[in-house]
């Protein structure tokens, strides 16, 4: 078989123009301001949002526009605010 190149471990093509790793993003900041915790978001989502999913978001690894959605929405559900992804994330 022969070996790719500008492969990662998951088999996703990498470009140095779109990192994945984008370091802590506001949404951590604002749980820690409402003491909630990751636990609480996803117990609040009515879709399919993981601890995973959190745990990569605060951290900033690159998350799919859906997936940031999913957060969006389960974020503005807990708190009965009205949060846009600007505000929880700081790359698109």
């Amino acid at each position: 078989m022969a070996q790719m190149t500008g492969i990662d471990s998951d088999n996703l093509l990498l470009s140095e123009e779109s990192p994945r790793d984008y370091g802590p993003q506001p949404l951590g900041e604002i749980l820690a301001e409402r003491g909630l915790t990751n636990h609480q978001v996803v117990a609040a989502s009515t879709e399919q949002l993981t601890h995973k999913m959190m745990g990569k978001a605060c951290r900033g690894r690159y998350l799919s526009p859906k997936v940031r959605q999913k957060i969006l929405r389960a974020l503005n559900r807990l708190t009965g605010e009205s949060f846009s992804l600007s505000q929880l994330f700081n790359y698109r």
